[in-house]
């Protein structure tokens, strides 16, 4: 009898949890599907050929935003180009060579104190080092590694944990079977891994692309009517754009703005959506 009444409780707890965690999760999406809604809303009509091919006219209040969608994309190309090889390396040293001892778990600690620092003090430590003192200029160049420095903690806190989840089961059998240690990292532990090596680079890169901070003190130009020519030129880039025309601009149209808030959001999205792909494919080739 008292099994059966203690059976009974357990499962109306349980019921209570669950229904406490579909509220809490409904209260979470409903908010952001309610913005994400309003946004494509609003922008939808602004949307337009002209819009994303063309160049801003008359002070951004006419024309479009191709300087700003080109320039995220080489901002986002570049900070890919710096942060993936050295956060991916980072991982595989942390994960495969090196020892657990103080320095290690101390490194460790410091990566995920650097992943939650406020993206303006990345700014202004960009600003510092590759626009004054390495004098690079306001540039794509300083805007790509400050922003790859700001990514490069998330790429290698996820990356490792990636690698770390592979089954040492793995590497033993490689081993076994004469692979070297690299051997088996590149041919086993990387391709195991890969979904959540993914998962981190994209979030990663996803939070340099929506960034504003950084590009403010290091790359962004306030109006540029023309594409960059090199890696030394300053660029537009679409979220110091939105905020410029939401904020700096008398007179600007309610549906440029959110027409460029719709295409940074589909570009952050695209990016999601593609890595999903991706990563659901990896995924389905793993073998555990």
């Amino acid at each position: 009898m008292k099994s059966s009444n203690h059976l009974i409780r357990a499962k109306r707890i349980e019921k209570i949890g669950i229904s406490f965690l579909t509220g809490i999760t409904t209260l979470t999406i409903i908010p952001i599907i309610l913005i994400v809604g309003y946004i494509v809303y609003k922008g939808f009509p602004a949307l337009s050929w002209d819009f994303i091919s063309d160049f801003p006219q008359n002070g951004m209040r006419d024309g479009g935003i191709l300087p700003a969608i080109v320039g995220t994309i080489y901002l986002t190309l570049g900070t890919a180009l710096f942060a993936v090889p050295i956060g991916i390396g980072a991982a595989i040293y942390l994960s495969e060579y090196a020892n657990d001892n103080f320095w290690t778990r101390a490194i460790r600690i410091a990566i995920i104190n650097l992943a939650g620092i406020p993206s303006v003090v990345y700014g202004l430590f960009g600003l510092g080092l590759f626009v004054y003192f390495l004098n690079f200029g306001t540039s794509i160049l300083a805007g790509s590694l400050t922003l790859a420095i700001m990514t490069i903690p998330v790429i290698i806190s996820t990356a490792e944990e990636a690698i770390r989840a592979v089954p040492q089961s793995f590497r033993i059998v490689s081993v076994s079977l004469g692979g070297t240690k690299w051997q088996t990292i590149r041919r086993v532990v990387l391709p195991q891994a890969l979904p959540g090596i993914l998962t981190g680079g994209i979030l990663g890169l996803e939070r340099a692309a929506g960034e504003t901070a950084p590009i403010l003190f290091t790359v962004a130009a306030f109006f540029l009517p023309r594409l960059p020519s090199g890696i030394f030129d300053a660029t537009m880039a679409l979220p110091y754009h939105l905020f410029v025309i939401s904020t700096q601009v008398p007179g600007m149209p309610i549906k440029i703005q959110y027409g460029t808030a719709l295409v940074l959001l589909i570009f952050v999205l695209g990016m999601n959506f593609a890595a999903t792909i991706v990563r659901s494919r990896a995924r389905a080739k793993r073998e555990w």
